[in-house]
């Protein structure tokens, strides 16, 4: 442009613009080492892992973790390979909700690597191989480093990405904007579930979140207050095969619940969850976690391997045609398999009409 319009510039310009250029890159680049470094980030991007490995190997690890102070990596548990199950692993994976193991494997059998890798792509946590014994004199790695350290690195789920703060920032966004919008009728929902049925306004419920980690939910309450306590009754009603209860007509929801089921206006809450990082726009719809615990295919836990979500792929596929859990979750799996942004913003504009019109809801 300055070129066709001839335009000469002052060389005070050019020397102005090469300072604010530097000036922007180094500020840029302290706010983000702040951010990485504030709570916010630390939530977010902390990798709580188990180390799985010979003794000795991971003691070396576990010093050299410790002079780490402000890395975001935190040591939940270390593991014996020659010594332990793989059960063992997988129960202390569901006990502490690692979402990633280091495996160092100087002195282990690769046998029991592969089952170590095998279990964690099953639980869709990350898996670090320590790969520091191939001896190369002349190849450079290709795989990723931990202190210098080349590591080969196991993942069933999206890693993080520019995408992924981007699908961050959005959530705390449009919840944010959403909440202030919807501020004055959501409160008048919450009168009328007051007038119209006796109990909380709204409902609580310990749910899995990202990696299993139990979460408080919220919903406006859609059912009697002694829901829970009936459910047992009603077990020979239940419409989805697997650990999931489904039931049409519903005879525990109260007449302004059937109403706020239909066009999901008893899950606008959970906006509240999406703010404190607990749950996503998007994602598999969290389960109860008494649900979660009668899994009976391993492979199912693969759908916590993400945040939990408002909507997801069965929201918008005709959730009232799902009667299978394994249907449910095959739809959940397609999600993580192909997630993107735009995949995101895909599902929830299909969404929109979902919610307006009711379609599917039970």
């Amino acid at each position: 442009m300055i070129w066709m319009r001839r335009l000469v510039l002052a060389r005070s310009v050019i020397v102005l613009f090469g300072f604010f250029s530097f000036t922007l890159v180094v500020l840029i680049e302290e706010l983000l080492r702040m951010a990485y470094r504030s709570r916010f980030g630390q939530v977010e991007l902390k990798k709580r892992v188990l180390l799985v490995g010979a003794k000795e190997d991971t003691a070396q690890m576990v010093d050299q973790l410790k002079t780490r102070r402000h890395d975001a990596i935190e040591v939940l548990g270390e593991l014996d390979i020659n010594s332990t199950s793989i059960q063992d692993l997988v129960t202390m994976l569901h006990e502490t909700s690692a979402n990633s193991v280091i495996i160092n494997a100087k002195h282990a059998v690769f046998g029991q690597i592969e089952r170590v890798i095998h279990a964690c792509e099953i639980e869709g946590v990350e898996a670090w191989l320590m790969a520091d014994f191939f001896k190369t004199q002349v190849s450079q790695t290709t795989f990723d480093d931990l202190y210098g350290r080349p590591v080969l690195v196991f993942r069933s789920a999206p890693e993080a990405s520019w995408e992924g703060v981007c699908k961050r920032l959005l959530d705390f966004t449009a919840a944010l904007i959403m909440l202030m919008v919807l501020a004055l009728p959501l409160l008048l929902v919450a009168l009328a579930i007051r007038i119209t049925s006796p109990g909380p306004i709204l409902f609580k419920q310990r749910r899995c979140g990202l990696n299993g980690r139990p979460f408080t939910m919220l919903k406006f309450r859609s059912m009697v207050t002694n829901a829970e306590q009936r459910k047992h009754e009603l077990a020979a009603l239940n419409e989805m095969a697997g650990p999931v209860f489904k039931v049409t007509n519903d005879p525990r929801i109260t007449p302004i619940g059937r109403w706020l089921r239909k066009f999901s206006v008893d899950e606008f809450p959970q906006l509240l969850n999406v703010l404190r990082g607990e749950m996503s726009l998007v994602g598999p719809r969290p389960l109860p976690v008494d649900e979660v615990q009668r899994f009976d295919d391993p492979a199912h836990r693969r759908r916590l391997s993400v945040k939990p979500g408002l909507t997801c792929l069965w929201q918008v596929s005709g959730r009232n045609q799902v009667k299978d859990f394994k249907e449910w979750v095959r739809l959940d799996l397609e999600y993580i398999d192909n997630w993107s942004f735009w995949l995101d913003l895909k599902i929830l504009w299909r969404t929109i009409p979902v919610v307006l019109t009711g379609a599917g809801a039970k």
